[in-house]
């Protein structure tokens, strides 16, 4: 079964083409490029154009945001809170890229 809106679609697409929208993209008539999970090439490519990343990735950029907090910072009790938030993020950070790699 189609989708229901399949005739919009391709009608919006021909006006597209038409127009000329399709003309000069970025990387046209280069071959794609290599996906070593062709299953999920396209979700992959989505997350990445997205600014996704793994769960680690995401912790260490907000380990280098406490990092340069403590670097500002010249009140011991706010270094120490710091700290400690940042040992913890680490040892996430450990275990999420195990976990990862499994």
């Amino acid at each position: 079964m189609d989708h229901p809106l399949i005739d919009l679609i391709n009608a919006r697409i021909a006006k597209a083409e038409e127009q000329g929208e399709f003309d000069n993209l970025t990387g046209a008539g280069r071959p794609l490029p290599r996906d070593d999970d062709p299953e999920n090439s396209v979700l992959t490519r989505v997350v990445k154009d997205a600014g996704g990343a793994p769960p680690f990735v995401l912790m260490a950029r907000e380990l280098e945001k406490l990092r340069a907090q403590l670097r500002e910072t010249a009140d011991r009790t706010e270094r120490r809170t710091l700290m400690v938030e940042m040992s913890t993020l680490e040892a996430k950070i450990e275990i999420s890229r195990r976990d990862w790699r499994k």
